[in-house]
């Protein structure tokens, strides 16, 4: 099974593509930190976060999304940004014929951690232990998406 995993965000969003055969361990296939220009108008954002979407949804042929529902207790105005990219990421993926899942950020941090309210440093740590990370994957975006699906894998067994 492959599975396309995000971390939603307009200026930054983090992929990631994972695989699990039965038995097995996971496996990280690909991650990146996916960026746009605060200089582009939102709209020019959001088509380009659908288009690198699909980009590597034809490249790696997942089967499954998984992204994180929206927690924001700050600011309205970047709390609805994030909103519509993460229409953009629900649409691109079930248009695409994918099986959609969404995790809150407290369901991440308890199926990685344990705990539900650990720290940034404490998810990337533990990331870490549960699958193999290349070298060059350094954003916290990136390893927030690879949390996302491993919490995708422990719940859909």
């Amino acid at each position: 099974m492959k599975l396309i995993s995000i971390d939603p965000g307009y200026e930054r969003l983090g992929l990631a593509i994972l695989e699990k055969e039965k038995g097995k361990k996971e496996v990280l296939i690909f991650s990146e930190c996916f960026k746009t220009s605060s200089k582009l108008p939102h709209y020019e954002r959001l088509r380009l976060i659908g288009n690198r979407i699909k980009e590597v949804i034809k490249k790696y042929k997942p089967e499954q999304l998984a992204t994180e529902k929206l927690f924001f207790s700050g600011n309205q105005k970047t709390a609805m940004l994030v909103a519509e990219a993460r229409g953009v990421i629900l649409y691109t993926g079930s248009s695409m014929g994918l099986e959609v899942f969404e995790y809150t950020p407290n369901n991440v941090k308890i199926a990685i951690t344990g705990y539900g309210r650990s720290e940034k440093r404490q998810m990337i740590d533990m990331v870490k232990k549960l699958i193999v990370v290349t070298s060059k994957t350094n954003s916290d975006d990136e390893f927030d998406a690879i949390a996302i699906g491993l919490t995708h894998f422990a719940i859909n067994r």
